[in-house]
């Protein structure tokens, strides 16, 4: 291809990218969304509940980003804030999958770790992905708040959510670069509620 078709290619990708993050920090709702997840963070970690997270391929990625972030620091320096991504148990994954199929391999975390008062974030950019939407299935039934970063789309996971949040757009990649900045606002404003900075 010449430099300037490549050009128009990258030229388009950040436009995209760009109308996408303009849409979503435009609507209101979305916003409103953002502090209904921090809310609903905030509230099962204070009572000493914990965040799980789950997701396949790039949102698997996401999981554990989101999960570091929490545990770690997201903008200062804090006590830790339990979350755990359910995509890191090699052992777990492989087993279950090996024993009761892929689709499960989520569920049965759930079910193992989940608590009344915890919370599941499942990410999907589909909105139908059947590991996620059997987990988020299994985390209602065992009283843990459901949560859900999915895309444009609708989807059988629409269902399993006592939240929902939607990316404005149907292109898998820049849906999940929504997602990331989604995770971080939750994440700092969940860091602010529950570990305020002192002041300087």
């Amino acid at each position: 291809m010449d430099d300037k078709t490549e050009q128009r290619f990258v030229a388009d990708w950040l436009a995209q990218s760009v109308a996408a993050t303009s849409a979503f920090a435009a609507d209101a709702a979305a916003t409103a969304m953002l502090f209904a997840m921090s809310n609903a963070i905030a509230a099962s970690l204070r009572q000493g509940g914990k965040l799980l997270i789950a997701g396949n391929g790039g949102s698997a990625a996401d999981a554990q980003h989101i999960a570091a972030e929490f545990v770690s620091r997201m903008n200062y320096d804090r006590a830790p804030l339990a979350a755990v991504a359910l995509t890191t148990d090699t052992s777990a994954l492989t087993a279950i999958g090996n024993d009761y199929g892929f689709v499960h391999v989520f569920e049965r975390q759930v079910l193992a770790l989940g608590r009344p008062g915890d919370v599941l974030l499942g990410i999907s950019t589909s909105c139908r992905s059947p590991n996620v939407v059997l987990a988020l299935q299994a985390a209602r039934q065992g009283g843990l708040a459901t949560l859900g970063f999915a895309g444009s789309a609708d989807g059988p996971m629409s269902a399993c959510c006592d939240l929902l949040l939607r990316a404005p757009s149907p292109v898998t990649a820049i849906t999940q670069q929504i997602h990331i900045i989604a995770a971080h606002i939750i994440c700092s404003l969940v860091e602010r509620d529950l570990c305020p900075r002192p002041p300087a």
